[in-house]
């Protein structure tokens, strides 16, 4: 313990606050106007391109997710709904319990609104994304496989060198975010949520988050794809679950959130005795950025879970992964939204979890809604390590070859300990800064191989 202790003392003095304040202004600079613009730009494209295809195909989508067997034979290492959850269990995570709540604080009930948008137009996103990494996928040296916007940059774009530099790029950002953003925040989120809940140290519980971690992701994809295949679907349902019974219990105040939510979109709110004063740019910026750290459409990830699953067709699995996006922010953030807004938690002058978890405290009878929701932060927090052990493994992998995997599963359940018991400021900055830049390079691929996407889904919806 006191080791650990001397490393936080470390790294608190290392990181000064102008060092905070520099890497603050390149996060403010990489998530600016134009990456946003060019986030939700590139979704609305996709969109007019594939006519509206996340609306029209939806339900068919859904069908084939939940309902429809995988295709036996068919090359791949988990089945198409393993790979989905395992996509879920990267992107349900702390953005929709804390992300959600955040975007209200700074944007009003209106930012729920542009999640809304963000998550409709990412599905075509995730669309393409998934038709590529599949489209695009090689088998390793070891017999699996592997995809994602590294190999569909590198060999589907043609000019030049241009596609290797930022498949490169790509893979390097996506492998540094995978120990900031997809393991030692999320470990310190279990540490924090479950020792204010229980009393136990962060010590002990980073090593016992750490444990758990190790024994899923030393088996590979296929112990991934089995565990989020029934840990994920049950922390969803217990979650949503429970923010359904808030809005059943509250019903009478349901229309009046739904009301806020499109009455603030549009019109904002000033700030009169007393009251926060929300505009109409404060309600986009915030629903948009937030919808895109929840559901992680543009930033390429969900296609490297894609290219595992076991199929024949691009776009039958593409449509699989889109639901990702679907579930992700049109049901889990929205059954957040509606809690935090019917309940008047969003009045209180808080933020982050303590204004879902007073959203729940409020509208579940007895005492157990606020520990209900360190339970599920702290779920959903290490689902998203598993998911993102995966993606940098596959990234690391591209760059170095399949050598560097058991050193870099063994480094990742290490920093999972020891991120528990360390100040992460600095950490979460850079992680935001790599999130942008992993997703600067894949917008590029998908605006220069829309072509390809469009080509695909024409092909496939001609003979099925």
């Amino acid at each position: 313990m006191t080791r650990f202790a001397g490393l936080s003392a470390l790294l608190s003095q290392t990181v000064d606050v102008g060092t905070l304040e520099r890497v603050t202004a390149v996060r403010d600079a990489v998530w600016g106007v134009p990456l946003i613009v060019l986030l939700v730009g590139t979704g609305v494209y996709l969109t007019l391109l594939l006519r509206g295809l996340q609306f029209r195909k939806l339900w068919h989508a859904l069908y084939l997710a939940f309902f429809k067997r995988s295709e036996e034979g068919a090359e791949g290492d988990i089945s198409h709904f393993q790979a989905l959850m395992t996509a879920l269990a990267a992107t349900v995570g702390t953005g929709n319990i804390v992300g959600v709540a955040t975007a209200i604080s700074a944007g009003g009930p209106g930012a729920l609104f542009w999640m809304w948008v963000t998550g409709l137009v990412g599905m075509a996103t995730k669309y393409s994304e998934a038709v590529l990494g599949v489209r695009f996928r090689e088998t390793d040296a070891r017999g699996e496989k592997s995809g994602g916007p590294m190999y569909y940059l590198e060999n589907g774009i043609r000019w030049g060198r241009l596609g290797r530099i930022l498949a490169i790029s790509f893979a390097l950002f996506a492998t540094l975010a995978a120990f900031g953003i997809g393991n030692g925040v999320q470990s310190n989120s279990v540490a924090e949520a479950v020792s204010n809940v229980t009393g136990l140290s962060r010590l002990t519980l980073g090593l016992a988050t750490a444990f758990l971690v190790s024994i899923v992701i030393l088996g590979g994809v296929k112990s991934i794809g089995r565990f989020t295949g029934v840990f994920v679907p049950a922390m969803i349902f217990l979650y949503v679950g429970a923010a359904g019974l808030i809005l059943v219990l509250n019903f009478e105040r349901v229309p009046d959130a739904f009301r806020l939510v499109f009455e603030h979109a549009f019109s904002g709110k000033a700030a009169a005795g007393g009251a926060v004063g929300y505009t109409i740019s404060q309600a986009i910026r915030s629903g948009v950025s937030r919808g895109v750290f929840s559901n992680e459409s543009g930033l390429g990830t969900g296609a490297i879970a894609a290219a595992a699953a076991q199929t024949r067709e691009p776009v039958r699995q593409a449509l699989i992964s889109m639901t990702q996006t679907f579930i992700d922010t049109l049901v889990v953030c929205t059954f957040t939204g509606i809690a935090i807004l019917s309940t008047g938690a969003w009045e209180m002058g808080l933020d982050g979890a303590s204004m879902t978890q007073q959203a729940f405290s409020t509208g579940l009878p007895g005492q157990w809604g606020h520990n209900l929701v360190a339970l599920c932060l702290s779920f959903f927090a290490f689902s998203t390590i598993l998911g993102w052990s995966y993606y940098g493994e596959r990234n690391l992998q591209y760059l170095v070859g399949s050598r560097a995997i058991i050193p870099y599963r063994l480094l990742f359940v290490a920093v999972t300990a020891v991120a528990a018991v360390v100040e992460l400021d600095i950490v979460w900055l850079i992680s935001d800064v790599m999130n942008g830049l992993m997703a600067l390079p894949n917008l590029i691929g998908l605006l220069l191989l829309s072509g390809l996407v469009f080509r695909e889904t024409r092909s496939y919806f001609s003979r099925y």
